[in-house]
């Protein structure tokens, strides 16, 4: 049986609660992520900031904002006034078919993935995606042999 283990991201790019929202924009933009799960000092989970959070915060164009507003005021508005603290986290040895169910019933991008209150890892919707090409790759290839 598959695990969350077996798909999650490792490699987290993570911020902390007192870094900004200019910060965050700015490495959602670079490391083409939705999804930035905030620690504490001891890489405890303590909340989460997606890319729908940071465009409900936007003041939008329309307003006569420039960029340079916007840019000013996310660089003094700190992550914690604005990240989601109540957060569905798993553990990395979750079944996937139970893991997918918590993302369609809450209608998440993502999950969290804790051991203890340590994060370890991500798993996001494109991870469920990719294994769900893989499978279906080497479904293609055994048909065809």
């Amino acid at each position: 049986m598959l695990t969350i283990k077996d798909i999650m991201t490792k490699e987290i790019h993570s911020l902390h609660s007192t870094q900004s929202l200019y910060l965050a924009r700015a490495m959602m933009k670079t490391q083409h992520i939705r999804h930035i799960p905030i620690v504490n000092a001891d890489q405890e989970f303590v909340g989460l900031l997606s890319h729908r959070d940071l465009l409900a915060l936007s003041v939008s164009q329309l307003a006569g904002i420039e960029e340079t507003e916007q840019m000013e005021l996310d660089q003094h508005t700190p992550i914690v006034s604005v990240m989601k603290t109540d957060i569905v986290t798993v553990s990395e040895d979750l079944d996937l078919s139970s893991a997918i169910a918590i993302l369609l019933e809450n209608k998440y991008g993502c999950l969290p993935v804790v051991n203890g209150e340590n994060l370890v890892g991500i798993v996001t919707a494109a991870d469920f995606l990719q294994l769900t090409l893989d499978l279906m790759q080497k479904t293609d290839q055994k048909h065809s042999e």
